[in-house]
């Protein structure tokens, strides 16, 4: 019988094979950078081991021996546009953070923001065969929820059980050990398009190395950037990233909703671009130096010198008012984020019992972006930026690196997936049939 995840099966093993060779690479694909960070696995530190049920929780410390950083091309939305171009930024992001980590890497673990990420919530349950609940249980209880037909061409990125309940117990975490007759869980899956994983898989491989695993953007850059009560309580990360921005809602210390809306910074530049006729590398300056979304009076009065090399001494020599850039800035701005709001009402975000929103990714630096955030959600927001981890330059701690760094995290401590599970072989295919069985034997 045929293991659907057998892909995913295959690169967690890989994952544990470079994690006991002691090195392993983070790869953060975006389409204005690409982040590469090269982990340095320290057995002799070991982390607080994770609340996990998996046989990969609880791995040993790490500390970044690596770090490189270079402009992404061949990318757009999150997705490989241009192949080849990928590959060369792929290749020079990873040989210069290899060259600092002075050692070859051979797996990488990436993250992705395109792909149409989809979120749907599973349920199962099952009768505990003995006294008490077992590991074969938990497969079992598993291997019974209820898969939505989510289409042809698309992947599982993310399939992880998030809560546990045991008669009328919920809430359990491990039900483990736990003495109970009727055993469910609440499972969380997220899908990608096939065609984005299969891109970066040709592509890596072009640029000789195995991909150990994958990850949603959103979901690491909030593994990065919420603290610990965040996603016990919940919160819901808003990664703001050039082509894409991630959103993801985290609760109980796990992710409940994911899904990416396609529209980030490049597009403001884009606006930028077009509402001052400038090409994209001086409207990208201008942005980053002089940009904001909240106009004071006194921005009537800073002129702002546009620079240029047209060859054109009075086009080049122009000025325009911080004032008129933020009238171009401040609309695309709101867009992005009234788009995030509705994507987040659609999830019942506002049924959590906190409902805190962080900001992160590098189109959260703009000034001012966190009180018009406020306005637009109505709800507690902050900015957020990734948690300090060991070896991490400091170019690299910004909210641009959230990412990468939550990558990390889920590369040395990964939470509970499907696939860590030997789930019953009979439970693949067949189960449609046999749902038809029990169908027809309930039934006549």
């Amino acid at each position: 019988m045929i293991d659907p995840y057998s892909s995913q099966r295959a690169m967690r093993q890989m994952r544990r094979a470079a994690m006991q060779r002691g090195v392993i690479a983070v790869l953060d694909i975006g389409t204005y950078k690409v982040a590469a960070l090269v982990l340095k696995i320290d057995p002799t530190s070991p982390e607080p081991k994770a609340a996990t049920i998996g046989n990969l929780g609880g791995q040993a410390g790490f500390r970044v021996i690596g770090a490189g950083t270079t402009r992404s091309r061949g990318v757009r939305l999150g997705e490989i546009s241009a192949m080849t171009e990928t590959e060369t930024a792929l290749r020079t992001a990873l040989q210069a953070a290899q060259k600092m980590a002075q050692t070859r890497v051979d797996h990488v673990i990436v993250c992705v923001s395109g792909g149409a990420i989809r979120s749907y919530g599973l349920a199962g349950e099952v009768d505990v065969e003995g006294s008490t609940v077992a590991e074969n249980d938990i497969s079992r209880v598993m291997a019974a929820c209820d898969v939505p037909d989510f289409g042809i061409g698309r992947d599982v990125l993310h399939a992880q059980p998030i809560n546990f309940a045991l008669d009328h117990r919920t809430g359990l975490s491990d039900p483990r050990g736990q003495i109970g007759q009727q055993l469910a869980c609440d499972m969380h899956m997220v899908t990608v398009d096939n065609s984005l994983v299969q891109n970066i898989c040709n592509c890596l491989k072009r640029c000789d190395v195995e991909l150990a695993g994958i990850a949603a953007s959103g979901y690491a850059s909030g593994m990065a950037a919420l603290v610990e009560d965040e996603k016990e309580l919940g919160a819901a990360c808003i990664d703001l990233g050039a082509g894409t921005s991630g959103v993801s809602i985290f609760i109980k210390k796990h992710m409940i909703f994911a899904d990416t809306v396609r529209l980030g910074g490049a597009h403001v530049t884009l606006d930028i671009a077009k509402g001052l006729q400038v090409d994209m590398t001086t409207a990208e300056r201008i942005k980053t130096v002089h940009g904001g979304v909240q106009a004071t009076s006194m921005d009537d009065r800073e002129m702002i010198e546009i620079g240029g090399n047209s060859g054109d001494w009075e086009k080049d020599r122009r000025t325009v008012s911080r004032a008129e850039l933020i009238g171009i800035m401040r609309p695309r701005i709101e867009e992005i984020l009234e788009d995030v709001r509705a994507r987040l009402d659609a999830a019942g975000f506002g049924y959590l019992p906190s409902q805190q929103v962080v900001l992160t990714g590098g189109g959260a630096q703009v000034p001012g972006i966190d009180g018009l955030a406020a306005r637009i959600f109505g709800q507690q927001v902050r900015l957020g930026r990734p948690v300090r981890v060991r070896g991490l330059p400091q170019a690299a701690s910004g909210p641009a690196f959230s990412g990468s760094v939550g990558l990390s995290l889920l590369a040395t401590s990964p939470q509970d997936e499907w696939w860590d599970f030997e789930l019953p072989t009979q439970s693949y295919p067949a189960r449609s049939l046999r749902r038809a069985v029990k169908w027809f034997r309930d039934n006549w």
